[in-house]
């Protein structure tokens, strides 16, 4: 609804006191399945974001901006590789390399890192932080890790199931870059404090959403 893909059922979302009537260019999306066109090169993937859009990017600055997002997102040298030949943890670089050359006020960001592996994801998180540090975007990102909220997070909105409403909205007061490598910022007492809270939030509904689907044999285990 953010993004301008959907209209809400009922009430409103505004973006600066507008209301947001459709897709516009202050705000880009990065999807969980990376979304790439696997016919076009790593450059002409990110550059997609910004050939149709209206008052045409001229020849040089498109250049600058591809250059600069594929620099941010540590994919230089790789503009004319193609998605297959790319790892998933690079392919999601790609989204979001399209998503910044648009260099959007707003950057929309569905569980990014939700299809790569682990130490990939940590990775990912990381060079996040260091992108929205240097560009000073607004991010709202979706995810179903507390620690991953609790590590990028300046704000975060926890969300009930069924039907989603807002149940807490909590300040994340640790100290930046969350990523240092002279501590551990997740062995500090107030993470663990902000974890165990978003816990005893969500634990109730997680166990029993689990019961429900094990009852109902929808269950699944992974």
């Amino acid at each position: 609804m953010i993004a301008g893909f959907v209209t809400p059922l009922t009430g409103t979302v505004t973006v600066r006191g507008e209301p947001v009537e459709g897709p516009g260019a202050d705000r880009a999306m990065v999807f969980q399945d990376y979304a790439l066109l696997p016919w076009r090169t790593v450059e002409r993937n990110v550059e997609f974001a910004i050939e149709n859009r209206r008052g045409r990017v001229p020849g040089p600055e498109r250049r600058r901006r591809i250059d600069r997002a594929l620099e941010l997102v540590g994919l230089a040298g790789f503009e004319k590789s193609y998605p297959h030949e790319l790892s998933g943890g690079m392919r999601q670089r790609v989204g979001i390399a399209r998503a910044l050359v648009g260099e959007p006020e707003i950057l929309l960001m569905d569980e990014p890192f939700g299809a790569v592996d682990a130490m990939t994801r940590e990775a990912m998180q990381a060079e996040l932080e260091k992108i929205i540090a240097e560009t000073r975007q607004t991010v709202v990102f979706i995810t179903h890790s507390i620690d991953e909220a609790i590590t990028l997070g300046d704000r975060i909105v926890v969300v009930s199931n069924r039907p989603g409403t807002i149940r807490e909205i909590i300040d994340v007061d640790l100290p930046r870059p969350r990523f240092d490598p002279r501590h551990d910022i997740k062995r500090s007492g107030r993470f663990g404090e902000i974890r165990g809270h978003l816990w005893d939030l969500l634990s109730g509904e997680a166990l029993g959403a689990g019961t429900d689907a094990a009852a109902s044999g929808e269950g699944e285990t992974r």
